[in-house]
């Protein structure tokens, strides 16, 4: 029998998505001085979005995006390709933070939804985007009480019926909620999409500091500058140009595996004939999902956080992870033995207390950010962009006007009692999945403050 071991040993260390070919060749590095009506930094979708909607709404706006490396060579492009409806990270998260807004809330992330199928279509943007859902899946009966409260319960029979895996108890099917996308040729039909309408794009130009310039701001880099009259910042974890976010930001670890592609066979032995994406209803939580060519990708559940809050490369690699996800893939598809992983990475996610994203501007309304998504950026990014949009504008919008946007997130305690606090939560939400779900007495007082959360 091979073992998960042997069924990592010639993954490569990279992510799977963005070694497909077709990636666009880089752009040219800043060099020199310039100017422009906008600067967006950083190009992932969060950026990309950022300057695509700006150019829609004014064709005639000068916009710029700098990026440190290339795009989407950070979260964009390393993640699941789950492109959700939800802005709060699922309905229950929402409802503990805004439960008056989330109606409106709920209209806004499915328009938001819909309207990045539109974007798709209408610049031929070729990244798999398919509306198939999510089924949200509980491998434990304390699972099962959750999801018998939403629509369209499936029992066992009925979600085996899906998704064959003997693990499953039970489940929901979210029809509409979630679509699937290839989240690296979203990133480069985007880049294309923002090429095409005049956005300049300058990338490997890290921007090291912003200060004020006349009624605008200065960004600079090691070899230019551009003056702009307003700036979004769209760098997620990686951003360090605004102090006050790290006070409200870490950076959390997620781990990914990718299969070869599965055969016939292989693939008739556990059905998915409507190749949803799929989340388990565990505290520690996978997700996975079938790719074009029939792999399944298999990420989640080990959320990490190391000490002090740093990212570096080394951190992309994390074997333990990978050897605890390949175990339980083949436990939840025991059909698929000797099935082998091609890819393992990781990458940060910019994690905020109430695990969905948070605004605001600073240098006197010059400056609009975005930030804190939880994993759950690839749609909400772009309801982010247009709340920056409308903070840069001055305008009160349907968007500006809500508490989401209005409100921040309690901040994290300052180091080394961050660490601390995130560590015993980890170990909780940990001992809370062996324990039929019971929050210990850490978890319910978080709860209690508004800090509750799972990985």
């Amino acid at each position: 029998m091979a073992s998960p071991t042997d069924a990592l040993q010639d993954a490569l260390t990279e992510p799977y998505w963005l070694s497909q070919a077709g990636a666009p060749a880089p752009a040219d590095p800043l060099d020199g001085a310039g100017t422009a009506d906008l600067a967006v930094v950083g190009a992932g979708y969060s950026g990309l979005w950022t300057a695509l909607m700006a150019k829609e709404r004014d064709p005639a706006r000068d916009v710029v995006v700098i990026e440190a490396g290339t795009a989407g060579w950070a979260a964009s492009g390393r993640n699941g390709g789950f492109c959700a409806a939800s802005l709060t990270h699922g309905h229950d998260n929402g409802m503990s933070r805004f439960p008056g807004e989330m109606p409106v809330l709920e209209r806004l992330g499915q328009a938001n939804l819909d309207e990045i199928g539109a974007t798709v279509a209408r610049y031929g943007i070729d990244c798999d985007f398919s509306r198939t859902g999510e089924l949200h899946v509980a491998t434990a009966d304390w699972q099962l009480g959750e999801l018998r409260r939403g629509e369209g319960f499936l029992d066992r029979e009925q979600i085996r019926a899906e998704v064959d895996s003997p693990t499953y108890v039970g489940g929901v099917w979210d029809r509409d909620g979630c679509a699937m996308v290839d989240p690296a040729r979203l990133v480069w039909g985007l880049r294309e999409a923002c090429l095409s309408l005049g956005v300049r794009v300058y990338e490997q130009s890290p921007v090291e500091r912003i200060t004020s310039q006349g009624a605008g701001l200065r960004l600079h880099t090691g070899r230019g500058r551009i003056d702009a009259g307003r700036v979004a910042l769209a760098t997620g974890a990686h951003g360090r140009l605004l102090r006050r976010l790290g006070h409200f930001v870490v950076p959390v670890y997620d781990y990914v595996l990718m299969t070869e592609p599965l055969s016939p066979s292989q693939l008739a032995s556990i059905g998915w004939r409507h190749r949803q994406g799929i989340g388990d209803a565990g505290n520690q939580f996978h997700y996975y999902r079938l790719s074009a060519d029939n792999r399944i990708l298999w990420g989640g559940y080990d959320a990490v956080y190391y000490n002090g809050g740093r990212i570096v490369p080394e951190y992309d690699q994390r074997q333990a992870t990978f050897q605890v996800l390949a175990e339980h893939f083949f436990e939840t598809f025991p059909q698929l033995e000797g099935l082998r992983f091609t890819h393992q990475w990781g990458g940060v996610i910019d994690t905020c207390s109430r695990f969905s994203s948070f605004f605001g501007t600073a240098h006197g309304g010059k400056l609009a950010y975005a930030v804190g998504y939880t994993g759950l950026g690839v749609g909400a990014t772009r309801f982010g962009a247009n709340v920056m949009l409308d903070l840069l504008s001055g305008e009160r919008t349907e968007r500006t006007s809500l508490k989401m946007v209005r409100s921040k997130p309690i901040p994290f305690p300052p180091e080394p009692v961050r660490s601390g606090v995130i560590q015993l939560t980890r170990w909780s939400i940990a001992n809370a999945d062996r324990d039929q779900g019971r929050r210990n007495l850490w978890l319910r007082t978080l709860d209690k403050v508004g800090l509750g959360f799972d990985s």
